[in-house]
């Protein structure tokens, strides 16, 4: 009785798909630095400047207290997380600095809340300049975020409040401008804006409010001026082929 090749089969190796990398997390931080060094030229130099000048600091106190090389890698590692400390601060106003003004921005930075928070993907209300406004639902209440100028974007605001208004079945509705103009919420500090908002609801209430905004669906897109689209009449010909 011939005996069963345990050698798998060469050809189903061949075909699995290669196993994806994982990412460590000093190429993380490389790219953070990168990111921000591409942002601010002077970064390089003022990450050199934290860490030997705590390293210095710490170094002096060891050589007067008889514990110079105690207090020389302790400065070290004071100095390296004090560096790490200011990119990580730095990189967050790169990124932002990097999609500011672009479409879809806003969301960008809201994405970034944390739990507690639903905001849809797609904009509640668009006008023809392609102002957008995005609608979000947390313990505060109904939260719409415009992007776009002061002149504009109140009135795309204020029907979205009304239409939300309607549905949100007495829920608090917060309207914020994004932008960089007086009276405007800054992209970069967006997130912290709603984080400091005060809690109006419950979690039952966040849940049912967002359950009814859902249903009442998103954007519709603007209709070009001079179109009214209740009169617009299919090319019949075009349908039919000529």
């Amino acid at each position: 009785m011939a005996r069963k090749s345990t050698s798998a089969d060469p050809s189903a190796e061949a075909t699995k798909p290669p196993k994806a990398k994982k990412t460590r997390w000093y190429h993380n931080l490389w790219q953070a630095y990168k990111i921000t060094a591409r942002y601010d030229r002077k970064t390089p130099w003022i990450l050199l400047g934290i860490a030997v000048g705590i390293t210095v600091v710490f170094t002096v106190v060891g050589y007067f207290s008889g514990k110079l090389v105690y207090f020389a890698l302790l400065g070290f590692t004071f100095g390296l997380v004090g560096a790490m400390f200011f990119l990580s601060r730095r990189v967050e106003v790169a990124a932002y600095a990097q999609i500011e003004g672009q479409p879809g921005s806003a969301y960008a930075a809201l994405s970034t809340l944390r739990r507690g928070w639903t905001f849809s993907q797609e904009p509640s209300a668009v006008n023809p300049h392609q102002d957008t406004v995005f609608r979000g639902v947390g313990r505060p209440g109904v939260v719409l975020v415009s992007d776009g100028p002061p002149h504009r974007v109140a009135k795309l605001l204020e029907g979205e409040r009304k239409r939300c208004a309607r549905v949100a079945g007495g829920a608090p509705v917060l309207l914020v401008q994004m932008g960089k103009e007086e009276g405007q919420v800054p992209l970069r500090k967006l997130t912290r804006h709603l984080s400091k908002l005060k809690p109006a609801l419950t979690k039952q209430e966040v849940h049912a409010v967002n359950k009814r905004l859902m249903a009442m669906g998103g954007a519709k897109p603007p209709v070009p001026k001079g179109i009214d689209p209740m009169r617009v009449r299919p090319d019949r010909k075009g349908m039919r082929g000529r």
